[in-house]
């Protein structure tokens, strides 16, 4: 059976805000759902709560994975069982070369190890695995000897964050605005890059403002957030109408936050 991401009815506070109100999703394996919406209508803030940060409080609710609630668990517990988020502003880390990260990454997630050089992965069969991702998405050698993020355009740092997604292979990835900042061009090299690890195993959330990057990785499911809540939901058919129409016509929507 798949794996499931079950999200029912998530409320989520900031300091003493409320910035999603009762959001309900669920997201199998092998599925792709976009998370639309206009700047401020809640979905980074969902997407942080889902994966445990300290500052985004889950006040009503449940997040489960494959039934399993997570919510008493930290962020690693989070991506022990499957779960990954990719961050619409990746940090720059520097001193710390990308494969140091990545072997840390796939040593603590992957093989339940801690930040500890002693309990890392292997190096020789890390590399000979990293190495068939490299060749996989498309990169070069050389992208991985680089500090991490550092003096990386706008597109390589989210096409690291792909190459992040690959080493882990979650079984549900969430990808935060990871068309963001990037021109026409840029995003099609993303989508491109994404579009080789989307398969069966992997159920993805794309949260997105635009609908450009849904032209290249096709959702199967569309959902738009408005005021902390879910206000439409439909197809690919969706993204395009809000392409064309704005986000705008919202307000006219039944449950919208101005009904």
């Amino acid at each position: 059976m798949p794996s499931v991401l079950e999200i029912d009815r998530v409320g989520v506070q900031v300091g003493d805000k409320r910035v999603v109100q009762e959001v309900s999703m669920t997201v199998k394996q092998g599925e792709i759902h976009a998370l639309m919406g206009p700047n401020g209508s809640g979905k980074s803030s969902l997407s942080y709560a889902i994966m445990g940060h300290p500052k985004y409080k889950v006040v009503t609710g449940d997040v489960r994975l494959d039934g399993t609630s997570l919510l008493s668990m930290t962020p690693t517990e989070r991506a022990r069982t499957g779960l990954f988020l990719a961050l619409q502003y990746p940090v720059e880390v520097s001193g710390i070369t990308l494969f140091n990260f990545l072997r840390t990454s796939y040593s603590a997630v992957r093989q339940g190890g801690r930040e500890d050089v002693k309990t890392l992965t292997p190096i020789i069969p890390f590399r000979k695995m990293l190495q068939q991702k490299l060749d996989l998405l498309g990169l070069d050698q050389a992208f991985i000897s680089r500090y991490l993020n550092e003096g990386l355009s706008g597109g390589e740092k989210k096409r690291s964050e792909i190459l992040q997604l690959a080493i882990i292979e979650p079984k549900v990835a969430i990808l935060d605005e990871i068309d963001s900042g990037l021109d026409i061009d840029a995003v099609k090299v993303v989508a491109e890059t994404l579009n080789r690890l989307i398969g069966p195993h992997l159920g993805l959330l794309l949260i997105t403002h635009y609908q450009r990057i849904l032209q290249f990785v096709e959702p199967h499911f569309v959902h738009v957030m408005a005021g902390g809540r879910i206000v439409a939901e439909g197809g690919p058919e969706l993204a395009k109408k809000l392409e064309a129409k704005g986000y705008g016509w919202l307000a006219e929507t039944p449950g919208s936050p101005s009904q």
